[in-house]
């Protein structure tokens, strides 16, 4: 194995050797692809985690239940929280890791194996791409891209650097969703004509929040990263900037993610041919920019001229119940009950997220990937059929990839990912545009529509530099 070495820009550029990140990608720093790492049987993965506000704390206690893994450094551009977050890590007997405000000094660490990544969602394909660059794993949270686009271009850079990355959806792990796929293919519902996803989720207003100084020790430049640098407000940073265009994707590509993949997982389907949705903002007079009523209908054309329907609602605020989903009697979350952003228990008995599969035989639904749970009412009658409650390990599937370097075991692979987040993209765009799209599968574009095909580029954001996502990856 050769020994690595430092170079300078001018003997990079003429060397023919690649960058890890790109020259221009990471302004200026240079740096080569370590050698491929190839594990031993007591080795420990070590992984960095990248926004630890919020979710990230979640795959730091994922990654240290694993015994083959080291969190060995935390990223976040607030210092503040990432003091916190050492401190608490260190309180609880794990072991201090390094810390980083700016991931482009992260991804020079060559002693690091994997990032974890959950940041805001305008930062997700960015890193990922520049981690495949630098020789490092990624696990993305959802949605693991902001358009379709630069999904397309993290597929790439995947490939390219032969990299394992996986999505946040994490109930693709969960053995009662995989039997319950199974049962659906098999048969159990007869032809299966209409998916449909649900998220009911309690959501009070964010109110509004005027224009303020940056609070000491947040590097509010490089939270915004590649988005429009705005003014300042509360609603702009921690959590709430889920209801702005400019970094979020509404509670469709928030929640809803999970969803709508495991709608498409279950009918076994891929690109749409039509999409259409319509909602809006009701209830509340506050700053949200995205939708907290949604209704969205994706068409598929189906071999032998059959068609299917791939459906999803968003509501935020008081709901009824479909198919049990959410009740006590559906299933009850396994292990700590996980909170929304805005302070409210998740799951339990107050939303209502899940899915519902609609065939000639009967009807199966599914809870959310806290519940990992299915119930099947079969025949006229609506009787009782096969159910199953059991949880998996997504984080520990996405390390045993990164031991093995098989992509084929990887159960939410980008590739797989990119087509589910482009049903969201597409549903946002149908939305805002306030037309229904015509989308062609093979050529990933809306048919005569280039309104459309620039908001699934970000046309209406681009990026800032130096935060840009490359043409070549």
């Amino acid at each position: 194995m050769a020994k690595e070495s430092e170079i300078s820009r001018r003997e990079f550029l003429t060397s023919g050797v690649q960058t890890t990140a790109g020259v221009a990608a990471l302004s200026g720093i240079t740096f080569l692809t370590r050698p491929e790492r190839v594990f031993g049987a007591n080795d420990r993965v070590r992984v960095a985690v990248c926004g630890v506000h919020g979710r990230g704390m979640d795959h730091v206690h994922g990654y240290h239940a694993l015994k083959n893994v080291e969190v060995a450094a935390l990223c976040d551009v607030d210092e503040n929280v990432l003091a916190e977050r050492v401190a608490r890590m260190e309180k609880h007997g794990v072991p201090k890791p390094a810390t980083f405000v700016d991931v482009r000094k992260l991804l020079e660490d060559k002693t690091i194996d994997a990032v974890s990544v959950a940041t805001p969602n305008h930062w997700h394909a960015l890193i990922g791409i520049w981690a495949c660059q630098a020789g490092k794993d990624a696990y993305i949270e959802k949605p693991i891209c902001h358009n379709v686009w630069e999904g397309q271009q993290l597929v790439k850079a995947a490939q390219k650097y032969n990299r394992m990355v996986q999505h946040g959806t994490q109930i693709r792990s969960a053995p009662a969703l995989k039997e319950a796929v199974e049962r659906i293919r098999g048969g159990l519902l007869g032809d299966v004509y209409m998916a449909r996803g649900l998220c009911f989720k309690w959501r009070k207003s964010i109110g509004k929040a005027a224009e303020e100084a940056i609070p000491q020790g947040f590097h509010y430049d490089l939270w915004t990263g590649p988005a429009k640098l705005l003014p300042y407000t509360k609603n702009h940073s921690h959590y709430n900037w889920h209801w702005f265009w400019n970094y979020g994707n509404g509670d469709l590509g928030n929640q809803g993610t999970h969803q709508m993949d495991v709608a498409r997982w279950g009918l076994g389907v891929g690109y749409p041919t039509r999409v259409s949705a319509v909602g809006g903002h009701f209830l509340f007079d506050d700053d949200q920019e995205t939708p907290n009523t949604l209704n969205i209908s994706c068409e598929y054309d189906l071999p032998n001229g059959k068609r299917c329907l791939l459906e999803f609602e968003v509501r935020h605020w008081i709901s009824n119940r479909e198919a049990g989903i959410g009740s006590e009697a559906f299933g009850k979350p396994q292990g700590p009950i996980p909170t929304t952003g805005m302070g409210v228990p998740a799951g339990g008995d107050r939303n209502t997220i899940g899915n519902i599969f609609y065939g000639s035989k009967g009807y199966l639904a599914t809870g959310d990937e806290d519940v990992c749970a299915y119930q099947s009412w079969l025949g006229e009658e609506q009787e009782p059929g096969p159910s199953r409650q059991a949880g998996g390990d997504h984080y520990g599937n996405f390390i045993d990839c990164v031991v093995s370097r098989k992509k084929e075991d990887l159960n939410a692979p980008v590739e797989e990912a990119v087509i589910s987040t482009t049903l969201v993209h597409l549903a946002n765009a149908s939305y805002r545009l306030g037309r229904s799209l015509k989308f062609d599968p093979a050529t990933r574009t809306v048919i005569g529509d280039e309104e459309a095909n620039s908001l699934l580029r970000d046309g209406d954001r681009g990026y800032r530099e130096p935060f840009v996502v490359p043409e070549q990856v």
